[in-house]
């Protein structure tokens, strides 16, 4: 009987297609191995030089360095806050139920602009006493003066004189009074019939709004109505140790860095708190934003960062960008297009996330400031 050879000649088959795919493989694998290599050229043990336009090239971050003072400490956490000087928080002058409610949170006003409308019988009562504190005033005036004609003529005595001088100066507070009530109440001509116009103090944008459609409110309510900011004027507070609060003093330069923000915000301490909080064991710390941008935005998480500008300024290297060999630090210069030289730094501060070099680098250099590992392992595996 036969043997069938059909089982060989698909094994055969097979084998010969394995070893044509591992041929494509290495043929396809090599030149690609081989064109990395050409775009990289060892210049010495410390300088690569890459084409212009190599991919390896291309996957490098090269950032020109910039100069500054160096920290006193290291980064503090803490948030954006109002600035108080340009902050205020409304509440009604008179006890009343809302009637209406002109603004929301977010809505730029201008001040003496409405903010709500309440009915507030107060509010009539306060012109009610105006009006008749000067109706008396006047009937007392005309009588001081009937009294000091008939003085002069003889007709009355002196201490009838003095009583109406008396009634007259009691008419006169009583109209003081009144008069300032109503002021106090910053009352429009349309405040009337009960109802009364709470008025924006200042300009800014309405930050906060406490109050809803028939709610009452009185003049001693734990809560604002509103709260109306300038988000042009914005500060940032940090609550500090007890060790790091000696390292910082009022009119300290700080930098205010978010990860929400692309530039670092510049900022001076304008408090130090007195009181050490017993809860937490810190001391609050409050920094006046020099130029807030437009994207600050209240509690927002911020890092502190206090400077010392009374030592030289340093160039300012992330730490991605250091490459440490023994005790000696190293970061890759771009000297040219595509050449990038090894050089060693010394730091005078090491950050968290950036650090400060004192010598090595020129205040225009362009360093890596990621892929710098993997320069130094290229240069070690070609050494």
């Amino acid at each position: 009987m036969k043997t069938s050879k059909l089982p060989q000649i698909v094994a055969a088959a097979v084998v010969i297609l394995a070893g044509y795919a591992i041929l494509h493989h290495q043929s396809g694998a090599e030149p690609r191995a081989a064109e990395a290599t050409a775009s990289r050229h060892v210049l010495s043990a410390t300088a690569l030089h890459y084409d212009v336009g190599s991919p390896q090239l291309a996957a490098l971050h090269i950032d020109t360095v910039h100069r500054e003072a160096p920290p006193v400490v290291d980064p503090l956490p803490g948030r954006i806050a109002f600035d108080e000087d340009h902050t205020v928080r409304v509440y009604s002058p008179v006890a009343g139920k809302v009637l209406r409610i002109a603004v929301e949170p977010g809505q730029v006003v201008h001040a003496g602009d409405v903010l709500a409308e309440l009915y507030a019988p107060d509010v009539d009562a306060a012109l009610a006493d105006l009006r008749k504190a000067q109706t008396d005033h006047d009937v007392k005036a005309a009588q001081l003066q009937r009294s000091r004609q008939l003085h002069d003529a003889g007709v009355i005595a002196t201490r009838e004189l003095e009583q109406a001088q008396g009634d007259e100066r009691a008419a006169q507070a009583e109209l003081t009074r009144a008069s300032a009530r109503v002021r106090e109440l910053a009352m429009k001509p349309s405040d009337q019939g009960g109802r009364f116009a709470v008025r924006a103090p200042l300009n800014g944008v309405v930050a906060e709004r406490h109050l809803n459609p028939g709610q009452e409110l009185r003049p001693d309510a734990d809560t604002p109505a509103f709260v109306i900011t300038d988000l042009r004027h914005l500060d940032a507070v940090a609550e500090v140790s007890e060790t790091d609060v000696q390292h910082l003093r009022v009119g300290q330069l700080v930098k205010v860095e978010s990860d929400a923000l692309t530039a670092p915000m510049p900022g001076h301490i304008s408090h130090i708190g007195v009181l050490m909080d017993a809860d937490v064991r810190r001391i609050p710390v409050r920094v006046h934003l020099d130029a807030p941008p437009a994207q600050a935005r209240p509690e927002m998480f911020v890092r502190l960062t206090a400077l010392d500008t009374e030592v030289p300024a340093a160039v300012v290297v992330p730490n991605g960008a250091i490459v440490t060999t023994g005790a000696q630090s190293h970061v890759f210069v771009e000297t040219r297009p595509g050449e990038l030289t090894k050089t060693p730094v010394t730091l005078v501060a090491r950050g968290r996330t950036v650090s400060h070099v004192g010598q090595g680098l020129a205040d225009t250099a362009r360093i890596v400031t990621q892929g710098a590992i993997l320069l130094d392992a290229e240069l070690s595996e070609a050494h």
